[in-house]
């Protein structure tokens, strides 16, 4: 079943770009914006991350902070992190237990891949409640950017 608004959000402990363990738990306090996306350098997640890049400082002025996951590997995402300058977290999933636990995996991707992060948003508040959530059941869709904005300006 699909997480829905008002659901507690999954805890997760993820590596980083960076190499350092991310949990849930580090963003209590604060409003956290998950993007799960499939797949690091490919045309539609770069569009979705910059996006979020891009409005960095309007979620930081918000208390909010952002992390973008996916099923790539740290050593990957660290390389996608540098070579469009996001100044969030990438998360390596690689184990796939973030995306299934949020609902948010493909079984069966393109080109014959399985175990793929479905795109989706989720903003959790302070209190690690779930008060957006959107997943899209196609790679080509974007989230709704203006809906996200909405619910973390409160």
């Amino acid at each position: 079943m699909a997480l829905q608004t008002g659901d507690k959000a999954p805890s997760f402990k993820l590596y980083s770009s960076d190499l350092k363990e991310v949990s849930l738990e580090d963003y209590q306090g604060k409003k956290l914006i998950i993007h799960f996306f499939p797949l690091a350098f490919t045309g539609v997640c770069t569009t979705q991350l910059c996006t979020m890049r891009d409005s960095f400082g309007y979620y930081k002025d918000l208390n909010a902070e952002i992390v973008g996951i996916s099923v790539d590997s740290p050593f990957t995402l660290a390389k996608f992190k540098e070579d469009q300058n996001y100044q969030f977290p990438l998360l390596s999933d690689f184990n796939k237990e973030a995306a299934r636990a949020y609902g948010a995996i493909y079984e069966e991707f393109a080109f014959g891949m399985k175990g793929v992060a479905k795109r989706a948003a989720f903003v959790v508040d302070e209190n690690g409640v779930i008060i957006y959530a959107e997943v899209l059941e196609e790679a080509g869709n974007l989230p709704d950017f203006e809906k996200i904005k909405a619910i973390v300006a409160g």
